[in-house]
């Protein structure tokens, strides 16, 4: 443990191992997934990606190892002790920071499939990671206003493309399909600029699960519904760096895949949209709901 070194010095020392980490393991799923990308062998595809899976679990592996060695973390984990590690999963979580990512992955790599999040378009240019992110078929997503889509109705529904093709992917192996219903990190002034309702949590977007759920449904042999809490305050990136990452507690709840809203097109069926509507808003009520209750409970 590097806790007894300057907050400052820890996260040096984190940043460097952070970017040697990837700097090794990069290259390698960039090599298979070029490698990958030039047989259009279907059965050849099937035997790398196992191979890109285990060198992205060992990537993660040892991201848990400098979280170890930097941070004294205190979990309080709920819901992950008897979860199949060969199915399909659509998981949900609220997303308040970018160490969310990392304790996602911490707590689920091995356990479940590999998460893989949908990604903002622009993203695909962060250096070293949108080599990553595009080595492991992760979908890269436009989103455009509805002004723009209006001046330009022929882009309307490329996302929805892109999602069915990423899903199409998804299909072939056991594959955790990781969304934030917010669409972004929760901030006070986002949640005030929104009105949301919710007192810990921005409005929910439907889009992203119904599309998902749309192409792939049956395959999902369950929905987890993360919910992540930092009751010391969430960190941003450079404090997770530091080792601020003093107590984290999530909670897992397994849900089922919700049979209605299988059926029906979400981009064109007002009343699908309404069912996914309900069913986020009653899902969000009761994920807000737990956060008060976690907090409430638990001694900061």
């Amino acid at each position: 443990m590097l806790n007894f070194l300057p907050r400052i010095l820890i996260g040096i020392i984190t940043s460097i191992l952070l970017a040697l980490n990837s700097f090794f393991w990069v290259p390698l799923l960039v090599l298979f997934a070029l490698v990958k990308l030039a047989v259009p062998w279907p059965a050849f595809r099937l035997r790398i990606d196992p191979l890109l899976l285990f060198i992205a679990e060992a990537w993660i592996g040892c991201n848990s190892g400098w979280m170890a060695l930097t941070q004294r973390t205190t979990w309080s984990v709920k819901g992950i002790d008897e979860l199949p590690a060969n199915s399909w999963y659509l998981v949900n979580s609220n997303h308040q920071s970018w160490a969310d990512i990392f304790v996602l992955q911490h707590l689920l790599t091995r356990r479940i499939p590999l998460l893989k999040f949908f990604l903002k378009q622009e993203l695909i240019w962060v250096p070293v990671m949108g080599l990553a992110w595009w080595a492991l078929d992760f979908p890269f997503m436009r989103r455009h206003s509805e002004a723009f889509l209006k001046k330009h109705p022929e882009m309307r529904g490329k996302d929805q493309e892109t999602t069915r093709k990423a899903c199409e992917k998804f299909a072939l192996i056991p594959t955790s399909v990781m969304n934030f219903l917010e669409g972004t990190r929760f901030t006070k002034a986002k949640h005030a600029h929104q009105q949301s309702p919710y007192r810990h949590l921005l409005k929910p977007k439907a889009g992203g699960i119904a599309l998902a759920l749309n192409a792939m449904g049956e395959k999902f042999h369950s929905i987890l519904d993360v919910t992540i809490v930092y009751p010391y305050g969430a960190p941003n990136f450079w404090q997770f760096l530091c080792g601020d990452l003093k107590r984290v507690i999530v909670h897992v709840q397994t849900l089922p895949v919700p049979p209605h809203l299988l059926v029906g097109d979400y981009t064109n069926d007002p009343q699908v949209r309404e069912a996914y509507s309900i069913w986020v808003k009653e899902l969000w009520q009761r994920k807000d709901q737990k956060i008060t209750e976690i907090l409430a409970n638990s001694s900061v």
